[in-house]
């Protein structure tokens, strides 16, 4: 962050937002946004990398997913928020040229140690922006993962940034994977796990469900500020962007909300499972219930 916005955000949380123009408002709430989602993730990297363990349904899925369409390594992967490097290390075992850009520098470290652990070493790791890829040339990347920046960004021009940038490094032809999470996501957990929650938190219910923007809890303690995207827009925004469809994907297939036993499984009846949530989660059908949607996609 410049120096000039560490004041203006030390301003801006002092209340003096209204000295600025609306422009200028608005440029530095995003700053302060991002500026919350980076200490969280610093402080999460272990918690993120854990994450997949727990969902592994998830996981499984996706990788499912790149194993249908990606091109063969070593194509060069850009990994666009990518965090504590679960994805990036992966793909690079398999022989992908993975380079590894994220907000929190903390998850950067985390992944570089996870990587020699793993004994592999990505191409690079960046810390930056998803909005703002001015370090990286147009059309020098076979592939672009951008699974996770876009349900942080609350506006729909950041997340127009944040795809136009994707698409300008990506090659013409080349593959995108995109994540978002799912609009009722917060409703479906909270009827597993805090059912108090739509009466207690009313007002940010309803506004959920009628913007998909979810704001952080007041008190703490929670996840950030994000959107969730209703699964009717998906395509559309991406298409606009400048993509052909390939497929809409709900990653926990069939068992959203309901994974646990599955998710203990092992050898053949395990993969029989994650080959059944592959295939169900191309059904459209299901995709209001998921919890995580992955977009792919090809640059026109």
């Amino acid at each position: 962050m410049l120096l000039s916005e560490q004041i203006t955000l030390r301003l801006a949380k002092r209340g003096f937002l209204g000295y600025l123009s609306r422009r200028e408002e608005l440029h530095f709430r995003e700053v302060e946004v991002m500026a919350d989602i980076e200490k969280y993730y610093d402080q999460k990297a272990q918690q993120e990398w854990d994450r997949l363990e727990r969902h592994r349904t998830e996981f499984a899925v996706t990788m499912r997913a790149f194993e249908e369409y990606l091109p063969k390594p070593p194509a060069k992967v850009l990994d666009i928020g990518g965090g504590p490097g679960r994805y990036a290390i992966s793909l690079t075992q398999q022989g992908y040229t993975v380079t590894l850009v994220d907000l929190s520098k903390n998850c950067l470290e985390f992944a570089k140690d996870r990587a020699k652990e793993a004994g592999v070493e990505l191409a690079g790791y960046v810390h930056g922006n998803a909005t703002d890829l001015a370090q990286f040339p147009s059309e020098s990347y076979d592939v672009v993962l951008l699974m996770g920046p876009l349900y942080h960004l609350l506006t729909i021009e950041d997340r127009q940034k944040a795809l136009h940038e994707a698409g300008r490094v990506l090659r013409s032809g080349g593959s995108i994977f995109a994540s978002f999470i799912g609009r009722y996501a917060q409703i479906r957990y909270a009827a597993k796990h805090v059912p108090t929650w739509i009466v207690e938190h009313r007002q940010r219910c309803e506004e959920l469900l009628a913007t998909g923007v979810l704001k952080a809890r007041p008190e703490g303690g929670g996840f950030t500020d994000a959107y969730f995207a209703h699964p009717s827009e998906i395509k559309p925004f991406m298409e606009e962007g400048g993509f052909e469809t390939l497929d809409l994907i709900a990653c926990e297939g069939v068992i959203s909300m309901i994974e646990e036993k599955v998710n203990d499984l092992t050898g053949e009846l395990w993969q029989a499972w994650v080959e059944l949530n592959y295939r169900l989660g191309k059904d459209p059908t299901l995709h209001g219930a998921a919890e995580h949607l992955l977009y792919v996609g090809r640059k026109r």
